[in-house]
C-alpha cells in the first residue's frame, strides 16, 4: 500500500506532455538497437536534450512507471543518473526534488534492476550534495527498513549499503554522522533477517565503517562480534564473504579485543581460505595479509605455518575454471592487432632532480632520476606488493582472459600473502615451502610448474638468504622454463627471475648475466604478447641493477630492442619505449655511439612525427626522449630542434587552453595536464643533455615565460616538473635566465613546503643551481630561502634525498652569502653534516663543503659542539679538492688547538676506530 501511494503522489505531482513522452520512449526503445548509425542518433539527440532540465522529469517518471518495460525504466534511470553526475548544479530545485520523490517511490519495485538503479542515483545525488541537501532520506531509508516489505527493506538496504560506501567520510565527518549511533544497532539487528541479501547488505553497510573515524561500531563490539560469529556458518556465499571482510578489518583495526578469539578466528579463515567459492576464499585470504603487519604476527601463525603454505601455494595456481580463458593466453598472437581496451592508462613518472647520488649508487650517468627515498620504505614496500601482485599477469594482451589476468583474485592475494609473509619469517619459511617447490617446479603440468616459478618468486626478497644455496640450480632451471612452450611459464619466469636480479648481477657475468640477457632479447621478440612484455619489464629491471655492466652488449641489445619496433603491437610499443629510456638511464654516454643512434633515433621520430599533439601514446614516447637525449647529450643534437619546437607548443597549448577553461568552464574542458608535464621533462633531459648548446633554442622561444607560468600552477606535479626544467636551464643557460631570475627565485621561495615532497625537492635543487651561479646577487632572497631551508633539514623522517638536496643548497648559499648564513649555523650544523656524509665526491658536494667552511670560519664557536659530525663528513671525502682539503686541515687543528690537549684526548677516545683510521690517513691525526 505505502509502495502504490508513494507512485500515485509522484506521478500525481507532475504531468508530462504525452507526445512529448512518447517521443522520449521511442529514443530509450532506439537506444537497445545494435545499428551503429542508428545509435549515433540516439547519442546525439540524448545530449540535445540533456540541455533541457525538464528532460531529467520525464526520465523520473519513466523511471517509476509500471506500464513500462524494466530495460526502459532501468536506461532512464542511467541517464538520469549520468546527468546528475555531470550538470547537478546547473539543474532547479524542483526537477531535484521530483528525483527525489521518483527515488524514494522505487526503492521497493518489484524489479531488482530497478531497486539497483535507484540505488545508485541515490548515491549519486548524495555525493553531489551531501546528506545535508537531502534530510529526510536517511529517516525514510532507516523507517523503510521496518514496511515488513521484503523489497523496501532490500532496496533500501542496497540504497544504504551505496550510500556507505560511496560517502563514508560525509557520514563519519559531517554532524550527519550522528545517526551512525542508531544506524548500527539496526545494521547489527538486520544480519538476523530472514533474506541472505538482507543479512549480507547489512554486514556489509557494518564493514565501511569498521576501522573508520567514527568510534560508533566500537561501542557495539560485542553485538557486532556475536553477529560475525552467528553467521560464520551461512549458507550464502555473499554472507560468508562479508563476515571474512569483518574478520579481516577488525584484526586490522581492533587486533587486542579480539585476542580471546584468534585461536577459532584462524582455524575459520584458514577453512574459508579453501572455500569452493573463490571470491570468499579470496575475502578470507586477505586476512594473512592484514595479521603480517601485527606486531605478534610470528606468535600467532607459526603454529598455523604447516597447514597455511600449503594453502597458499596452492591458491596460487590458476583454478580448473580459468582454463578456457587461458588457452586464449596460452598461443602465438605478437600478430594480432590490439584492442583499444587492451591499453590501460599510464601514469608519467615525473623527474625528482638529485644534487648529488650515494656512495653505492651505480654510475648511471645524469644528475636526475626517481626519488627512490622520497616516498619512504613503506611506499617503497606497497610498490614490491604491487608489482608481485601483477606477478606475471599484467595487462591482457587480448581474448577472453582479461579478468582472470589482469584483476585483484585469490592468485594474487595468496601470492601478496606469501611475499609478505616470507618477509616476516625469512628462512623459517623454506622447511614447509622446499618440498611445495620442489614438487611444483618439476611437475610435469604447465600450470602446476607455473604456480612454483611464481611461489620462488613471492618469496624473493623474504627468503633470499636461505634460497641463496639453491640458487644456482634454480637459475638454470628458469633459464630453461624461459624456453617452455606455454607462454604463460614463459612470461611468469620473467618475472621471476627479475625479482632476483641483484644476485644474479654479483654472480659472475658468463655463468648468470651474459646467458639471462641473451635468453631475455630472445623473449622480448617472443610470439606471444604477453611474454614480450613480462621480458621488457624484466630487462627494464636488469638494466637497472646492471647499469653500465651492459656495455659490452649494447650493440646485441640494440638491434634486439630495434628490431621489435618491427613486431610489437600498440601496447607493447608503449612499454618499448621504457625498456629504451631505461637503457639510457642506465649506460648513459656509452650509448652515444654513431651506430647506435642511427639505430634507435630514426625510428623513434618515425613514430614521433605520426602522433598528433593530443595523442597520449607521445607520453611514453616523450618519457624515453627524454632519458635519451641526457644520456646522448650533443649526439642529440641533430634532433634537438623539433623536440624543443614541440614541446613548447604542447605547453602553451596546454595554458592556453587552461585560462579558457578557467574562463568558461561549462564551454572548455579542462586541458589533460600530462601533455605539458611530459614536455617540461623532455625539455629538462634536452637542457641537461645539451648544456648550452640549447641556448640558441631558448633564446627564440618564449619558454621562460611560459615557465614562470607553469611553476605558478595548481597542480604540484606540474610545479615539480617547472622547477626540475628551471634547474637544468640554470646549468645550461643562466644567462638567459638571468633578467627574470629575481620572479623565478620568488615564486621557489613560496614552494619550500615539505608537504608536497617532490615540488619542494625540486625547488630546492633549482636555488642550489641558481645561487651557485647568481652569487652574491641572491643576498635579497637568502633570509626567504634560509630559514625554511633549515626548518627542512631538521625535520623528523625527511626523506634522504630532500634532506641531501637541503644540505648542498645550504652549503652553496653559505659559499656565496655566507655572512648571511652564519648566524643560522647552529640550527643545521650537525644534520647538515649527517645528511652529506653518505654521498660520493663530486662538484655539488664540493661546492656545498666549501659553504660550510665559510661559514665555520665566521662562527668557529659552533663547530666545536659538533665537531665529531663535521669530522665524520669530512672524512667520507675520497679525494677531496687540494685546497678544500687544505680548509679542511685548518679547521681541525684549529679546533684541537683550541679546545686544549685534555678535552681533545677525550674527543678522540669517543671517535669511532674507522672514523680515527680515515682521519689518521688523510689529516695525520
Amino acid at each position: 500500500y505505502f509502495y502504490i501511494l508513494s507512485t500515485a503522489m509522484v506521478i500525481m505531482s507532475w504531468n508530462p506532455d504525452p507526445a512529448s513522452l512518447e517521443q522520449v520512449v521511442i529514443l530509450l526503445n532506439q537506444s537497445k538497437t545494435a545499428d551503429s548509425a542508428v545509435q549515433k542518433q540516439v547519442h546525439e539527440k540524448l545530449n540535445e536534450l540533456n540541455q533541457i532540465p525538464d528532460f531529467n522529469n520525464y526520465l523520473a517518471f519513466i523511471l517509476q512507471l509500471p506500464t513500462q518495460d524494466e530495460t526502459n525504466r532501468s536506461m532512464a534511470g542511467l541517464i538520469l543518473k549520468n546527468n546528475i553526475k555531470n550538470h547537478y548544479q546547473l539543474y532547479p530545485a524542483e526537477v531535484l526534488e521530483c528525483v527525489k520523490r521518483a527515488c524514494l517511490a522505487c526503492l521497493g519495485d518489484r524489479s531488482a534492476m530497478i531497486r539497483a538503479t535507484v540505488g545508485t542515483i541515490i548515491t549519486t545525488m548524495v555525493s553531489k550534495a551531501r546528506l545535508e541537501a537531502w534530510p529526510e532520506l536517511m529517516p525514510h531509508l532507516v523507517a523503510s527498513l521496518d514496511s515488513g516489505d521484503e523489497f523496501l527493506v532490500e532496496g533500501s538496504f542496497s540504497a544504504m549499503h551505496k550510500i556507505c560506501e560511496d560517502s563514508k567520510q560525509l557520514l563519519e565527518d559531517t554532524p550527519v554522522s550522528q545517526p551512525l549511533g542508531i544506524l548500527i544497532p539496526k545494521f547489527i539487528e538486520f544480519t538476523g533477517h530472514r533474506s541472505a541479501k538482507v543479512r549480507s547488505l547489512a554486514l556489509g553497510c557494518i564493514n565501511q565503517f569498521i576501522g573508520g573515524h567514527s568510534q560508533a561500531p566500537m561501542q557495539y563490539l560485542d553485538r557486532l562480534l556475536e553477529s560475525v560469529f552467528r553467521l560464520a556458518e551461512d549458507t550464502d556465499t555473499e554472507v560468508r564473504k562479508q563476515v571474512c571482510s569483518s574478520l579481516v578489518l577488525l584484526v586490522d583495526s581492533r587486533m587486542g579485543y579480539l585476542l580471546p578469539y584468534m585461536t577459532s578466528i584462524l582455524e575459520f579463515m584458514l577453512l574459508r581460505t579453501q572455500d569452493p567459492d573463490e571470491f570468499v576464499a579470496q575475502e578470507a585470504c586477505e586476512l594473512w595479509l592484514a595479521i603480517a603487519d601485527q606486531p605478534n604476527c610470528q606468535e600467532l601463525l607459526r603454529p598455523y605455518l604447516p597447514k597455511l603454505i600449503p594453502v597458499l601455494c596452492r591458491g596460487m595456481k590458476y583454478s580448473e575454471s580459468d582454463a578456457e580463458a587461458l588457452e586464449l593466453e596460452n598461443r602465438e598472437d605478437a600478430h594480432i592487432p590490439d584492442r583499444e581496451s587492451d591499453i590501460r592508462p599510464r601514469f608519467h613518472r615525473t623527474r625528482s632532480k638529485m644534487a648529488s647520488q650515494h656512495l653505492h649508487d651505480c654510475a648511471a650517468g645524469g644528475g636526475s632520476g626517481e626519488d627512490a627515498d622520497a616516498s619512504g620504505g613503506l611506499e617503497q614496500q606497497q610498490q614490491d606488493l604491487l608489482l608481485l601482485a601483477e606477478s606475471g599477469d599484467a595487462d591482457d594482451s587480448g581474448g577472453g582472459g582479461d579478468d582472470i589476468l589482469s584483476s585483484w583474485n585469490l592468485r594474487k592475494c595468496s601470492a601478496a600473502a606469501l611475499d609478505v609473509l616470507a618477509n616476516v619469517f625469512r628462512d623459517e619459511l623454506l622447511e614447509h615451502l622446499l618440498p611445495i617447490l620442489k614438487d611444483t617446479l618439476l611437475s610435469e603440468r604447465w600450470d602446476v610448474k607455473e604456480s612454483g616459478i611464481l611461489i620462488l618468486g613471492a618469496v624473493a626478497e623474504g627468503c633470499l638468504q636461505g634460497v641463496t644455496a639453491y640458487l644456482p640450480e634454480l637459475f638454470r632451471l628458469l633459464l630453461t622454463c624461459l624456453q617452455h612452450a606455454k607462454p604463460l611459464v614463459r612470461s611468469i619466469t620473467c618475472w621471476t627471475l627479475s625479482r632476483y636480479a641483484h644476485w644474479i648481477v654479483t654472480q659472475p657475468h658468463e655463468l648468470c648475466l651474459k646467458p639471462l640477457l641473451y635468453e631475455l632479447l630472445n623473449r622480448i621478440l617472443d610470439t606471444n604478447k604477453r611474454v614480450q612484455e613480462a621480458a621488457c619489464s624484466a630487462f627494464a629491471t636488469l638494466e637497472e641493477e646492471t647499469c653500465s655492466d651492459l656495455v659490452p652488449y649494447l650493440g646485441d641489445i640494440v638491434q634486439t630492442l630495434v628490431f621489435a619496433f618491427q613486431r610489437y603491437q600498440h601496447k607493447n610499443l608503449l612499454i618499448l619505449y621504457d625498456a629504451i629510456g631505461t637503457l639510457a638511464d642506465s649506460v648513459g654516454s656509452h650509448l652515444n655511439q654513431e651506430a647506435f643512434v642511427q639505430l634507435l633515433m630514426p625510428r623513434l621520430f618515425q613514430k614521433w612525427e605520426s602522433l598528433n599533439d593530443d595523442d597520449k601514446d607521445l607520453f611514453p614516447l616523450l618519457e624515453c626522449l627524454s632519458s635519451l637525449a641526457t644520456a646522448l647529450g650533443v649526439g642529440f643534437l641533430p634532433y634537438c630542434e623539433p623536440v624543443f619546437a614541440r614541446c613548447v607548443r604542447l605547453v602553451e597549448t596546454t595554458l592556453r587552453q587552461q585560462q579558457l577553461h578557467f574562463q568558461n568552464p561549462e564551454a572548455n574542458e579542462a586541458p589533460d595536464k600530462d601533455f605539458m608535464i611530459v614536455s617540461l621533462d623532455l625539455l629538462s633531459g634536452v637542457a641537461e643533455g645539451l648544456g648550452s648548446e640549447i641556448q640558441p633554442l631558448v633564446q627564440g622561444s618564449p619558454i621562460l615565460d611560459l615557465l614562470y607560468h607553469c611553476m605558478q600552477d595548481s597542480q604540484p606535479i606540474v610545479r615539480q616538473s617547472a622547477f626540475a626544467l628551471l634547474g637544468d636551464l640554470s646549468k645550461a643557460c643562466f644567462d638567459q635566465l638571468r633578467p627574470a631570475v629575481g620572479n623565478f627565485l620568488m615564486v621557489l621561495a613560496a614552494n619550500l613546503n615539505p608537504v608536497n615532497i617532490s615540488v619542494c625537492n625540486n625547488a630546492i635543487w633549482a636555488i642550489g643551481e641558481i645561487s651557485i651561479r647568481l652569487g652574491s646577487e641572491i643576498k635579497p632572497y637568502v633570509e626567504k630561502i634560509i630559514d625554511p631551508l633549515t626548518d627542512i633539514i631538521n625535520r623528523t623522517n625527511t626523506p634522504k634525498t630532500l634532506q641531501e638536496n637541503t644540505a648542498i643548497t645550504i652549503g652553496r648559499l653559505g659559499l656565496v652569502c655566507p655572512m648571511e648564513v652564519a648566524p643560522y649555523m647552529s640550527r643545521f650544523l650537525r644534520q647538515w653534516c649527517l645528511s652529506l656524509r653518505n654521498i660520493r665526491d663530486n662538484e655539488e658536494k664540493d661546492s656545498a663543503f666549501r659553504g660550510i667552511c665559510n661559514l665555520i670560519n665566521i662562527k668557529p664557536d659552533v663547530v666545536v659542539n659538533e665537531f665529531i659530525y663535521f669530522c665524520d663528513s669530512v672524512a667520507s671525502w675520497s679525494e677531496p679538492q687540494p685546497d678544500l682539503k687544505e680548509m679542511f686541515h685548518k679547521i681541525i687543528f684549529a679546533v684541537k688547538e683550541n679546545v686544549g690537549p685534555e678535552n681533545w684526548a677525550k674527543f678522540w677516545a669517543q671517535c669511532p676506530p674507522l672514523l680515527k683510521e680515515r682521519l689518521h690517513a688523510q689529516y695525520g691525526l
